[in-house]
């Protein structure tokens, strides 16, 4: 039995799914001993340990330059000591190159049963990944499981699945055959879906699989050799799917050149290096808005982009308001702000928000978010894992600045003991009231658990402003909460015309930090945000092109 056919029930739901955007979910996020074996926790995490101070050696790629790592655990505040080999910007590049030529020329069948086997092998791994997520990001367990582990792995399935259809979406041959009168013009037609070269998938410090695995399989599918650039600080996740994929192509007789881990260090990073090389035609990147900018103005290049974004949350009414308090609250915590998707600008109407129970003026609101943001830091058995540790310093610096902001501090940001880890860099969320004339302030993104609340004079101008700040600066999400349909789509339509998604009355366990493979696209492409959407069709369709060829039958 080839890969493909072991696969291919897989592929086919996917492709569904693709379609029908309703649930669908190839590996469990739950980890379940009765899913993933009764010690696949305790074995993922002595594996994770037997790589602290160790070489990783796993990779099968070879002509390193020398090895190095400088990962650090934001739980322990310790260096990780696993280094890594390092490889010039050349030999990558000529490596991709040389393994181009084999990799375009492997069908889509063999390229997606190849793909697909990968992903199963990662699935073995997902407690090893979830333990390099932990202390390389600084997520809580449950969330480095799901986000790094069954979730990263439901994105890559979704970029095959997206990749192999639009690679099928027409026929490889076809006999042209056009009436002439008393004869017949017939010509034979094939068309080849052509890649369009070296690919380098520039990863992020927070979400290292989640943000780059769809960019990575995106491109292999698609034919691609690709480059894979780890942020510095969070390198293990990703290099276990690198080297799982290297063995699955070594198993089937190809060059494990055609997907590279390209490590580099603080001191001597070679992203632009590999981002202005002539042959590297396609790059995909998470991080901060200057850096995607630069890469989106790099002539000769296909890029897709997910930048940083300003997220609002619209308060008009609300059927039960504490239900709304403490679910943007858990929003607020949730690994400590460090989410693309996480709210920041919280607008409500200087004349309070409208609830059955009477009008809940905007002080009172100030007063319930903070009470919930507070009781679940104060939850022993909640706090500390929601919202796990701060990955960078320089985002620990942000939180205390924040404080100075000009306007009433609601909440103060504070330490908290992490049960499990007494050196954990942690920061809970600061709050402060922002007047809205300054938009000087709440126009950027302040990265991490930061929130500033905006009282407006109605929810026309929360409205107004929330799309100017998406329209200007980018979004990524946004919440609402209105019981008025005519506000509804007040709210709908203008967020649309801002190309932000918009997260209406959640009040449940589901947040407007979260996206859901198969069915929500994760950015848009249509604001300053990114340029790109997981997982459009455009997603696919611009990593190869189409060229026909045709000849007169004989």
């Amino acid at each position: 039995m080839s890969l493909f056919e072991k696969h291919n029930e897989t592929l086919l739901k996917a492709i569904d799914a693709l379609h029908a955007r309703t649930f669908y979910a190839a590996f469990a996020e739950h980890p379940a001993p009765a899913v993933y074996g009764e010690t696949a926790d305790t074995d993922g995490q002595t594996k994770f340990k037997s790589w602290l101070g160790n070489k990783f050696s796993e990779l099968k790629q070879t002509g390193e330059t020398s090895w190095a790592g400088q990962e650090e655990s934001p739980y322990l505040q310790e260096p990780l000591k696993i280094s890594y080999p390092i490889f010039s910007s050349k030999t990558l590049v000529d490596n991709a190159k040389s393994s181009f030529h084999v990799w375009r020329k492997v069908s889509a069948k063999d390229r997606a049963g190849i793909l697909l086997e990968s992903l199963e092998r990662v699935k073995a791994r997902f407690f090893e990944i979830a333990y390099a997520t932990m202390h390389t990001t600084g997520q809580g367990y449950m969330m480095a499981f799901q986000a790094s582990g069954p979730h990263a792995a439901d994105r890559a399935l979704e970029a095959i699945a997206a990749g192999y259809e639009e690679l099928n979406r027409f026929p490889q041959t076809a006999l042209w055959d056009k009436p002439m009168g008393k004869y017949n013009l017939k010509i034979n037609k094939e068309w080849r879906a052509m890649p369009k070269g070296v690919s380098v998938v520039i990863g992020c410090s927070t979400f290292p699989t989640w943000n780059s695995v769809t960019g990575i399989y995106g491109s292999l599918i698609t034919g691609n050799p690709v480059i894979v650039k780890p942020h510095p600080g969070a390198i293990l996740p990703i290099a276990i799917f690198v080297a799982e994929i290297q063995k699955v192509l070594a198993e089937n007789n190809l060059d494990p050149n055609i997907c590279q881990l390209a490590v580099d260090t603080y001191d001597k990073m070679i992203t632009k290096e590999l981002a202005e090389h002539a042959d590297v035609k396609l790059i995909d990147f998470t991080g901060n808005s200057a850096f995607g900018s630069y890469l989106e103005a790099l002539p000769g290049k296909t890029v897709f982009t997910e930048k940083t974004g300003v997220n609002s949350v619209i308060l008009d009414s609300t059927d039960d308001i504490d239900k709304t308090a403490a679910n943007l609250a858990f929003s607020i915590n949730l690994y400590s702000g460090q989410m693309c998707t996480a709210p920041q600008n919280f607008y409500i109407p200087e004349g309070g928000i409208n609830t059955p129970a009477g009008n809940v003026s905007f002080d009172q609101f100030a007063e319930k978010l903070v009470a919930n943001i507070n009781g679940l830091i104060d939850n022993p058995k909640a706090g500390p894992f929601v919202l796990g540790a701060v990955q960078n310093k320089k985002t620990s610096e942000r939180v205390v600045e924040a404080e100075k902001i000009p306007g009433k501090v609601w909440l103060k940001s504070r330490s908290f003991e992490n049960p499990m880890f007494k050196n954990a860099r942690v920061a809970t969320p600061v709050i402060v009231e922002v007047d809205v004339t300054k938009q000087d302030i709440f126009s950027k993104e302040l990265f991490g658990p930061i929130a500033l609340l905006i009282k407006t004079k109605d929810t026309d101008q929360s409205i107004h402003l929330a799309q100017a700040m998406a329209q200007q600066h980018g979004a990524i999400s946004c919440g609402a909460y209105t019981t008025d349909a005519e506000v509804k789509e007040k709210i709908a339509d203008a967020m649309a015309l801002a190309a932000t998604p918009v997260s209406f009355n959640l009040t449940g366990g589901i947040y407007m930090n979260q996206n859901a493979a198969f069915s929500d696209f994760h950015v848009t492409g249509g604001n300053p945000s990114g340029n790109a959407s997981f997982t459009n069709p455009e997603y696919v369709t611009k990593r190869f092109t189409w060229v026909g060829h045709r000849e007169p039958v004989a």
